[in-house]
């Protein structure tokens, strides 16, 4: 595939997405928002790092310094999949997972500013960058036998910690209370609310009109499965996954006058979202990103870094 081909097809997937999602709101309330640049982040340089240009399974080693891009096998489906840096023996991988609608590519700054330091790994869920789509609508536990098939391949029997934004932070805040073995440590950045199906019917009411009408029906239809994922995205309750280092960050800016009648109520329920994942782990920590939206790891990249290096530190055996 041409760059030029590669540049065409993300640009329609974005036209896509915001036509499908029409409003940068609903978006954001989902698990993420569409066109959203890279500014804040440093940008990778086309010579050293193309997300794009994947090499297949049997040239890719995961633990060489900078192995790149790969397309590897997880229960019969194609996944595309990153990993950069190096760790020594026993110390955590660190595994990026994106919000939905946003591959790899959208994380590769934040990837090679950690992988100085870390081994780190990013990877597309099926429906989502170059990986292939699932077969059929996906629940938490599909999503999570996908996961585990990717931290088989690069990760082996060390130690994981994951850092997920929005729906990533959703899926990894559901998949460590199972792998307790396995996740040591969890970076939440803007994760979506454990409860924001709920949150949403609350917040805008079935009898409201116009943007905030459509607005509530999009983001049902999302949470059924009307998604590039086509994951059903069910509230549940937080379960704790261990005495392991957490670290819940949400967005300080509000973003959400689109809807202005509703927006705060909204505003809240995510702030109490967030809150609600401290049951995840007695410590786990909450702080804000007081100059970031949704995209914490783009508007304060620095801050993200930090975060995730954090938790890595505190996830060593014997830290």
């Amino acid at each position: 595939m041409t760059a030029a081909v590669r540049t065409a097809s993300r640009d329609h997937l974005e036209d896509t997405m915001l036509r499908t999602f029409k409003a940068t709101a609903v978006a954001a309330l989902c698990c993420t928002v569409v066109g959203v640049g890279i500014a804040g982040a440093p940008a990778a340089s086309a010579a050293e790092w193309d997300p794009f240009a994947s090499t297949e399974l049997e040239n890719w080693d995961p633990f060489a310094a900078a192995s790149g891009p790969a397309k590897i096998k997880v229960a019969g489906r194609t996944v595309n999949v990153s990993c950069s840096g190096r760790s020594a023996k026993g110390e955590p991988v660190i595994v990026l997972l994106a919000g939905m609608g946003d591959g790899l590519d959208k994380l590769a700054p934040l990837q090679k500013t950690l992988s100085g330091r870390n081994r780190v790994c990013s990877y597309d869920r099926l429906g989502a960058g170059a990986s292939d789509a699932p077969a059929g609508p996906q629940d938490f536990a599909a999503v999570g036998k996908t996961l585990t098939g990717v931290l088989d391949r690069v990760a082996g029997d060390r130690p994981v910690v994951l850092a997920g934004h929005s729906l990533g932070g959703l899926i990894a805040a559901r998949y460590a209370p199972d792998h307790r073995d396995r996740v040591k440590g969890l970076v939440l950045l803007d994760a979506t609310s454990p409860t924001m199906l709920a949150d949403v019917k609350k917040a805008i009411p079935a009898s409201a009109k116009g943007p905030a009408a459509e607005l509530r029906a999009q983001n049902l239809a999302v949470f059924k499965g009307g998604n590039p994922e086509k994951l059903v995205i069910a509230d549940g309750k937080v379960r704790s996954a261990g005495n392991i280092p957490v670290e819940v960050v949400k967005h300080g800016k509000q973003y959400l006058a689109a809807v202005p009648q509703y927006g705060p109520r909204l505003e809240r329920a995510w702030s109490a979202g967030q809150r609600k994942w401290l049951a995840l782990s007695g410590r786990a920590k909450l702080s804000t990103a007081t100059k970031s939206e949704h995209y914490i790891y783009l508007d304060q990249p620095g801050l993200a870094v930090q975060a995730i290096q954090r938790v890595a530190a505190a996830a060593r055996p014997h830290a």
